[in-house]
């Protein structure tokens, strides 16, 4: 780990945890999009814990976005705005996503997203709990991630990004949609197999 990330006091196994996260997600979006045609699987919905709680909440279909100086967000609404077939923007996303959007993990922000129809009762109480965990467990591999929970504004980047995402793949995704965002806490997460260190290795 370089001095500098020492200096903002990240510790080596969060950086190895969060940068073995972000490689999974790519992989496994990819090849769901390749795979699957875009069909999520437990690998992008995992289930989601309350604090406290040794049952699920149930699972939640979430978004894995650029950061903003990465951003494709535009060119997701103009793919959108182009045409009225939900097929064509379907297909048009799948060549997309198949091909170079996921290729770079370095270029995606760990903050993950979900977008919900309305602010239901289950809506309420995850974001009144502020925290959860959020379990993913596929291809052999699992991530138990801690996490902080908020709701995203409307001009949020990544509301935006969420939703224009969504909307490629519902064509009946509301303009009212809530979207929630879950920030990991990496020190308090883990992975099985564990993640280790390049000092580790």
């Amino acid at each position: 780990m370089s001095d500098v990330s020492e200096m903002f006091g990240v510790d080596k196994a969060s950086l190895a945890l969060k940068d073995a996260f972000l490689r999974w997600q790519c992989r496994v979006r990819m090849m769901a999009m390749r795979d699957k045609q875009g069909r999520p699987d437990d690998a992008v919905m995992p289930d989601l814990f309350l604090p406290g709680e040794s049952e699920a909440m149930g699972q939640i279909i979430t978004v894995l976005s650029k950061s903003p100086m990465f951003s494709k967000t535009p060119e997701l609404k103009h793919m959108v705005m182009r045409t009225n077939d939900p097929a064509q923007r379907r297909e048009k996303a799948l060549q997309l996503f198949s091909e170079t959007y996921f290729q770079k993990s370095r270029e995606f922000s760990d903050v993950l997203t979900a977008s919900f129809a309305g602010k239901t009762a289950a809506v309420e109480k995850i974001l009144a709990a502020q925290k959860c965990r959020l379990h993913f467990s596929a291809y052999n591999q699992t991530f138990e991630i801690a996490c902080t929970v908020s709701e995203l504004g409307s001009t949020d980047p990544m509301y935006q990004s969420t939703w224009w995402h969504n909307h490629l793949f519902n064509p009946d995704m509301s303009s009212s949609a809530v979207v929630v965002a879950f920030a990991p806490l990496w020190s308090d997460s883990n992975a099985e197999p564990p993640v280790l260190t390049a000092a580790q290795r």
